[in-house]
C-alpha cells in the first residue's frame, strides 16, 4: 500500500485545524445562547421576550413554572417601552388642574352675563309675546279627562268659554264625549249641575248656598248646534244666586255614558262689582325712541293695577306682549303700554300694529282671593299709525338694577380671566 506525499498529509492536517478553529467560537456560542434563553435572571436579546411568548404559547400552556419565567422576562421589556406622553411633576400636575378649573369658571362666568344682557335688552313692559305663549290669548281653556276610573275608554271633552267673570258677564260651559281610542264622538248625558264655593275658599262653609245648573243639547242658551252630542250651561252669577260673592265658584256636574257615570267640575273667578272701567280710548306717542300708547281708566278703588295687552302686526300675526303694574289713586288716568324702539326693530313688524284683549285686576294685599277683576276689553282695542323704523332707538333698556346685575356679572369674567392667564404663563393664549 502506498502512502500519501508528505505535502498531502501535512495540507490536510492545516485545513482540519482551520475547521477546528471555526468550530469553537460558534460552539461556545451556542452553549453561551443556551444558558442565557435557559436560565432566570439573565440576559437575552431584543427578539427573546416575543420568542419566549411564541414557545410559551405553543409548547407550554401546562407547565406554570415556564409561564411564570416568561412573564418575568417580558415585564422589564414592556415597562421600558416609552408611553408617548412625558412625565410631569406634581407642580405641574397643580397648575394643569387650576387651569382646567379656571377655563371652566370663565365658560360659566360669560354664559351667565351674555344670558343676562341678551334676557333684559327689553324692559319687562315691552317683551315679544313668544316668550308668553300662555297670554298670547285671553284664558279660554279646554281639557279631557276619563269618565271615571273604571270607565276610562270613554274620555271627557271640557271647554268654558272664559276663567274671569265681572259684574253682570255670562259665561259658557261645554261638555262632550268622544272614544279615548278613535276619538269618535259618542253619545253621553250631562245631569246633575249645581255651581257653589269652591270648597279650597277660606269660609267655604259659610258662603252663599249651591244652585242648580242645567246642560242642554237643544241649540239654545248658548248651544251652538243642536243633538250635536255637545252639552252647554250658561252661568251668570250676578243672576243666579253670588251677586254679592267675590272669590272662586265651582261648577260640578255627572256625565253618563255607554252605562257608566263619572264626575266633572268648571272653576271661575267672580268678581261682583269691577274696582275700575277701562274707556277704549287711547292716544299714542313716540316718545324717547319708543312707541307708547296710552289707554284710558276710570279708578273706582284706589291701589296697584295690573293690566296686560297683546300686539298683532298688520297681518294678524302675534307680536308683542305689553303690560302695565303701577299705584293708581282714585279718578280718571291713563294706563301706558309701552312697544319699545329696540323691539320693534328688532323684530320688524309690518305696521299698523293693532292693542288687542287687554284685561288687568287691582291687586290685593291679603286676603283670599288676591285680586279683584276689571272686565276685559276684548277683541281689537287700537289700530297704530305707520312709521319707518328710524323713529326708534336702538339702544338696550336701561335701569339701575339692570346696570348692577351687568357691572356684577363682568366682575365674575374679569376675574375668571386674570385667575386663569395666572394659572397658565407667559405666551399663553
Amino acid at each position: 500500500m502506498s502512502l500519501p506525499p508528505s505535502g498531502s498529509v501535512s495540507g490536510s492536517r492545516s485545513r482540519r485545524a482551520a475547521w477546528l478553529l471555526l468550530l469553537v467560537p460558534l460552539l461556545f456560542g451556542g452553549w453561551w445562547w443556551g444558558r442565557g434563553s435557559g436560565g432566570d435572571g439573565e440576559a437575552e436579546s431584543p427578539g427573546g421576550a416575543d420568542r419566549a411568548g411564541a414557545e410559551g404559547l405553543a409548547g407550554n400552556r401546562g407547565d406554570p413554572r415556564a409561564s411564570a419565567r416568561l412573564d418575568r422576562k417580558a415585564a422589564p421589556l414592556q415597562a421600558a417601552k416609552p408611553s408617548g406622553k412625558p412625565s410631569r411633576s406634581p407642580e405641574e400636575e397643580e397648575r394643569e388642574a387650576k387651569r382646567e378649573l379656571w377655563e371652566k369658571r370663565l365658560e360659566r362666568a360669560r354664559f351667565t352675563l351674555d344670558t343676562y344682557r341678551q334676557g333684559t335688552r327689553y324692559p319687562p313692559q315691552s317683551r315679544p309675546i313668544r316668550e308668553h305663549p300662555d297670554q298670547e290669548q285671553l284664558p279660554a281653556p279646554e281639557r279631557s279627562q276619563p269618565l271615571s276610573k273604571d270607565a276610562r275608554d270613554v274620555e271627557l271633552r271640557l271647554k268654558q268659554e272664559k276663567v274671569f267673570v265681572v259684574g253682570d258677564e255670562a259665561v259658557h260651559f261645554y261638555v262632550g264625549c268622544e272614544n279615548a281610542n278613535t276619538h269618535e264622538p259618542l253619545p253621553c248625558e250631562v245631569v246633575g249641575g249645581m255651581a257653589h264655593e269652591a270648597e279650597h275658599m277660606v269660609g267655604a262653609a259659610g258662603g252663599p248656598p249651591a244652585v242648580p245648573l242645567a246642560f242642554g243639547d237643544e241649540g239654545s242658551q248658548g248651544d251652538v248646534l243642536a243633538r250635536d252630542g255637545t252639552f252647554t250651561a250658561r252661568f251668570q252669577p250676578s243672576k243666579q244666586g253670588f251677586a254679592m260673592f267675590s272669590g272662586t265658584l265651582r261648577v260640578e256636574f255627572q256625565v253618563r255614558s255607554r252605562g257608566q257615570e263619572g264626575r266633572a267640575f268648571f272653576d271661575i273667578l267672580y268678581t261682583p262689582i269691577p274696582p275700575a272701567q277701562l274707556t277704549g280710548k287711547v292716544r299714542e306717542v313716540v316718545e324717547q325712541g319708543s312707541l307708547q300708547l296710552y289707554l284710558g281708566i276710570h279708578v273706582r278703588k284706589a291701589g296697584r293695577y295690573v293690566l296686560t295687552g297683546r300686539v298683532d302686526d298688520e297681518g294678524g300675526v302675534p307680536f308683542g306682549h305689553v303690560s302695565f303694574n303701577e299705584e293708581l289713586a282714585a279718578g280718571t288716568h291713563e294706563v301706558k303700554f309701552t312697544l319699545f324702539g329696540k323691539l320693534l326693530i328688532d323684530e320688524a313688524p309690518s305696521f299698523p300694529l293693532r292693542l288687542r284683549d287687554v284685561d288687568g285686576f287691582l291687586l290685593k294685599e291679603e286676603g283670599d282671593p288676591d285680586r279683584e277683576l276689571m272686565a276685559a276689553l276684548r277683541g281689537p282695542v287700537h289700530a297704530t299709525r305707520e312709521y319707518p323704523p328710524t323713529v326708534f332707538s336702538p339702544d338696550e333698556w336701561q335701569s339701575e338694577e339692570r346696570t348692577r346685575y351687568l357691572d356684577e356679572f363682568t366682575r365674575d369674567v374679569n376675574e375668571a380671566q386674570e385667575q386663569l392667564g395666572s394659572v397658565s404663563g407667559p405666551g399663553a393664549p
